[in-house]
Order: structure tokens, then C-alpha cells, then sequence
């Protein structure tokens, strides 16, 4: 059976992980930038640096490289939308409150906490 969309976009990442991915996709999103110089202002080895890398890829983030140069391809909004959010640490009361909106967040979290309750938004 292949897997569900919530299962592709459900990659969790520590919190440091998560700032250091965003603070990679901010630095290569208006230019071009050196390995070395990603390394040093990122504070990580060559390792972790190709780890990052190979996530961003794997979740659909285009990252052009060229040589020992990095430069995200596309829209830094558009590769937002597919790093994952560390876990916020709410409690379910905080995420049902949270679900109640309009937006497009919104039905994403009110739609998980129907997959893991069945309770409908006017249920809580």
C-alpha cells in the first residue's frame, strides 16, 4: 500500500535542527553561498551540513548546486511550506483552541485532530 500525504509531510525535527534548516534556506535563497561559509555561519560539520541537505531534497525543496556553491531554487516562502515545524509542545486543549480559525493552518490542525479523535470542530 503506498503511503497517505500525512505521512509524506510528517517529519519531525528538533528544535535545533529546525532553526539551523531555516537559517540554511534563508541564506541560500538570495544568493549563492560556499560550503565553507554555510558551514561556519551555521555552526556545523561537513556531515551534518550534507545530512540537512539531503532532508531539505527529500521533502521537495529545489537546491541548485554548483561546485562547492549553494543557492535554493524558487521562492523562500515556497520552501517554508515544506520545512517541517518543530513540536510546539502544546497540550491537545491548545491545539483545539488553535484549530478553530479560518485559514488554511486552521483545517490542517482541526483535520489531524479529527484523525486522531473523530471530534468534529463544533464537538470541542
Amino acid at each position: 500500500m503506498g503511503k497517505s500525504r500525512q505521512q509524506e509531510t510528517s517529519t519531525a525535527v528538533t528544535p535545533q535542527r529546525g532553526v539551523r534548516l531555516y537559517r540554511l534556506l534563508s541564506l541560500i535563497a538570495d544568493s549563492s553561498r560556499t560550503r565553507q561559509t554555510l558551514l561556519k555561519r551555521l555552526k556545523v560539520d561537513l556531515r551534518g551540513f550534507y545530512r540537512d541537505l539531503e532532508l531539505l531534497r527529500s521533502l521537495g525543496v529545489e537546491i541548485l548546486s554548483n561546485g562547492d556553491s549553494y543557492q535554493l531554487v524558487g521562492a523562500l516562502d515556497d520552501a517554508l511550506t515544506k520545512l517541517p515545524f518543530p513540536d510546539p509542545g502544546l497540550s491537545f486543549r491548545d491545539a483545539l483552541l488553535l484549530s478553530q480559525g479560518r485559514t488554511t493552518a486552521h483545517r490542517k490542525l482541526r483535520s489531524r485532530i479529527h484523525s486522531f479523535t473523530g471530534l468534529t470542530s463544533t464537538d470541542a
